[in-house]
């Protein structure tokens, strides 16, 4: 389940807004917008839409009992602040799972929500690689997000959780990975 705090800091975010504009746009006080992103808040649900919305998104309810890929990238980006690729990459491989185990329009509902940047161009760009690959499999449209410059890599770069760990063979990759510039297995992603 995606934490309203996620899903407003992401949606202002994605539109490069401070708080002090989400403020304005959504007439909800800088003081609360701060105490929802930081979790000390639970707005009610007329007041998470309208801070959504002033970040240019929509509040929908979705049936479903897995976290979206907005969280599981927090989540990530924790991970790799503290240098563990290790639990990064569990992270990661839930994301997948969590995509995987929904079908049609749900699984994009979990994938609609930009994530916030976790800190390496590297992750950034596999999180974005890895949407396509599941919402292409099931003919989802993609989120605008997962196409942005910022979220491929100039030159194809090892997805590196090992340093033992050997570089797959293009053959091995899926084409969403080959296209953002990350080069993973593809065995990798079949854990479901």
């Amino acid at each position: 389940m995606a934490e309203i705090s996620t899903l407003v800091r992401s949606a202002r975010r994605a539109r490069k807004l401070t708080q002090r504009d989400l403020a304005d746009r959504s007439g909800v006080p800088q003081s609360r917008v701060a105490l929802v992103e930081g979790r000390h808040e639970t707005p009610r649900f007329d007041t998470a839409s309208r801070l959504l919305a002033a970040g240019g998104h929509r509040l929908y309810a979705a049936a479903t009992t897995r976290d979206d890929v907005a969280t599981v990238a927090a989540a990530i980006r924790s991970a790799v602040k503290r240098d563990d690729a290790r639990l990064a990459f569990r992270y990661f491989i839930q994301m997948n799972d969590n995509l995987v185990a929904e079908r049609g329009l749900l699984r994009g509902v979990l994938a609609i929500t930009e994530p916030e940047t976790t800190g390496s161009k590297t992750w950034d760009s596999a999180i974005a690689a890895l949407v396509a690959y599941r919402l292409n499999a099931q003919r989802v449209p993609l989120p605008p997000w997962v196409h942005a410059p910022e979220r491929s890599l100039e030159r194809a770069r090892v997805l590196q959780i090992d340093p033992a760990d050997p570089a797959p063979p293009r053959g091995d990759v899926p084409t969403e990975f080959l296209e953002h510039g990350v080069l993973i297995w593809r065995d990798s992603l079949e854990s479901v």
